[in-house]
């Protein structure tokens, strides 16, 4: 994506290198000595939310991803994907295939699915991380006892907010202006933050807990839904009420109307439930940023992961062995 790769450029340094990684990974021959290489072949082949198509071209990245490592052999890898790749027995014969390969190339390999809300993410997305280190393949790192350290507790939603400035002035200047209207044929759940009570697929947030997943595909419609007066004054959130009133007379959407403190999620504030730098600048127009918000691992997880892994390189905590036998059947 040329945008996110304007973007790292704008926060990171100059030294991406932008393209098909079948076409630039051949500029990878000759280096050495590589500590880790870490990397998430895009997900949408595996996604409950994409088609789960293994032909998707997308999806066939996880062996491009592979054959990197076996032309790089780095003393350690972290490869993220969808928790789908991790759970589903739909992908079992893909995930075990891919953890076989790892081994027979010399990694020591496991898998482990977290939540990002463990990891001071207020969010709850969940994903697989497929993490190897160079050794003995016969050994399976048993990563969950590895990671509880580096579990930490978040905020909520509404603190995470409140550091910002209100929508369309100082820090939060970047506004979703797509108009929010009921849907004439609500869709009720338990509560209002699931099903579909207004247009389009954005989901009001609760704002004492953590967030649902960040799509990618935020923006317009799909952009989730805050309520103003609820966030800034504490109030009732209306969307209680109005549903309330569903569940009584299916035909109050026909005469509601949506208060103007009801408003979209804006491009700074999902950064930062996604635990972005507040001052991280995307580039690209607003849906191009909500997109590369949407597609990231937030930041906060991914550290995690990442200083568990260098501080077992470093010598810092050790490999800790599991007593289970990774037991792999694949197609």
């Amino acid at each position: 994506m040329r945008e996110a790769c304007q973007t790292y450029r704008t926060n990171i340094g100059e030294h991406i290198v932008c393209g098909d990684i079948n076409e630039k990974k051949k500029e990878l021959v000759g280096l050495s000595d590589i500590s880790l290489v870490i990397g998430g072949p895009p997900c949408q082949g595996f996604s409950v939310a994409g088609k789960m198509d293994a032909n998707d071209k997308r999806s066939q990245l996880i062996w491009s991803y592979l054959s990197v490592l076996e032309m790089l052999k780095p003393r350690a890898f972290v490869m993220e994907n969808v928790k789908a790749l991790g759970t589903l027995k739909k992908w079992e014969g893909t995930r075990n295939l891919l953890i076989h390969s790892m081994r027979k190339i010399g990694y020591s390999v496991n898998f482990m699915v977290l939540n990002a809300k463990d990891f001071d993410v207020p969010q709850a997305r969940e994903r697989i991380f497929i993490v190897g280190f160079r050794g003995d393949s016969a050994v399976v790192p048993d990563l969950y006892k590895m990671i509880e350290p580096y579990r930490k507790p978040t905020k909520t939603v509404r603190e995470v907010l409140l550091t910002l400035d209100k929508a369309g002035t100082g820090n939060n200047q970047d506004v979703c202006r797509a108009k929010i209207t009921l849907a004439t044929h609500p869709v009720l759940r338990k509560t209002p933050y699931a099903g579909m009570i207004f247009n389009g697929l954005g989901r009001p947030l609760r704002l004492d807990s953590y967030s649902a997943t960040l799509p990618a595909s935020m923006g317009e419609n799909k952009t989730p839904i805050i309520d103003e007066n609820e966030l800034y004054n504490q109030a009732e959130p209306w969307v209680n009420s109005y549903f309330e009133s569903l569940v009584k007379d299916p035909k109050v959407p026909f005469t509601t109307v949506v208060p103007d403190y009801i408003r979209r999620l804006t491009v700074a504030e999902a950064a930062l439930i996604q635990t972005f730098p507040r001052d991280y600048k995307f580039q690209g127009s607003q849906s191009m940023k909500y997109t590369q918000i949407g597609n990231a691992v937030p930041c906060n997880l991914g550290k995690a992961v990442v200083k568990m892994v260098i501080d077992v390189l470093n010598g810092k905590s050790q490999m800790i062995r599991s007593s289970q036998t990774l037991s792999l059947e694949f197609d």
